[in-house]
């Protein structure tokens, strides 16, 4: 028997209807991109899994709530979006719930100036997880938070429960940090090829 194939809009159809293969196609289509985004969020590898899944559990139940774009070729890319904000939410509850305590000390956030970080083409997806791993669990939240997914710091220290000037100063650490290890990867490069 051949299987028919159906477009982006006929599977998530199928999907607000509850059909089961639909909702496998849809499974099957965005598991990776949903597994980059709480990749940023998360070390550990089952963690990363457990949390893809939570994040398709929260999509199939809510899926009925999207709100498609008028105009039907923005249709995935606004799907997209919409998924990859219920992953990352997902994520931030699931760091919450595991009870990280945020704090800052005593350093005021001049003492942190802000600097501009720019990390060079040639590093892969991979290299920049790998780096954004090595931060402590609050930095790479919030940079993930405003540089990756865009939010304000007004909006960060409200999901976190911090205050809005906590969240400046660890984006600024996250960027030194960055900073420090990107170097140290670039000098280790050299010297290994040079």
């Amino acid at each position: 028997m051949i299987k028919k194939i159906l477009s982006f809009e006929e599977i998530l159809k199928g999907c607000v209807k509850n059909d089961n293969s639909c909702k496998e196609m849809m499974y099957k289509s965005f598991y990776g991109y949903l597994m980059g985004i709480i990749l940023r969020y998360t070390k550990n590898t089952s963690d990363s899994e457990e949390l893809v899944n939570d994040s398709f559990i929260k999509i199939f139940k809510h899926v009925g709530g999207f709100k498609a774009p008028k105009n039907p070729e923005e249709l995935q890319r606004s799907f997209k979006g919409w998924i990859a904000q219920i992953a990352s939410r997902t994520a931030i509850d699931k760091i919450r719930s595991a009870k990280v305590q945020f704090y800052v000390d005593d350093l005021a956030e001049s003492e942190h100036p802000a600097t501009h970080v720019s990390i060079a083409s040639e590093l892969h997806v991979n290299d920049i997880l790998n780096l954004l791993n090595h931060l402590p669990d609050t930095q790479r939240l919030v940079f993930n938070l405003y540089e990756i997914e865009g939010f304000a710091h007004d909006e960060i220290s409200k999901m976190l429960n911090i205050p809005e000037s906590s969240s400046r100063v660890y984006l600024t650490r996250s960027k030194n940090k960055l900073r420090t290890l990107y170097l140290n990867t670039m000098v280790n490069s050299y010297e290994k090829n040079g």
